[in-house]
C-alpha cells in the first residue's frame, strides 16, 4: 500500500450498515510513501493508523 499526502484513505465497514470511513492523508510517516499515515477524517478527528485489508487508498487526481 502507498499514498501521498491528499489522498484518501477509505476503512471499509466491518459488519452490514456500517458505514465506510473517508479520512484524508495528511502526512505520509513511512518510506516511499508505506504506513503509517497521520489522517484527518470527515468530523476533523486526526489520527495515526497502518490500514489493514479492509482498507484501500483512493488518489488524488492529478489535474494538469
Amino acid at each position: 500500500m502507498r499514498a501521498t499526502k491528499g489522498d484518501q484513505l477509505v476503512q471499509h465497514g466491518r459488519v452490514v450498515g456500517e458505514h465506510d470511513k473517508v479520512a484524508e492523508i495528511v502526512e505520509v510517516m513511512g518510506d516511499e510513501g508505506t504506513p503509517p499515515y497521520r489522517v484527518r477524517f470527515e468530523d476533523g478527528h486526526e489520527a495515526v493508523c497502518s490500514p489493514g485489508p479492509d482498507s484501500e487508498i483512493r488518489h488524488r487526481e492529478i489535474q494538469l
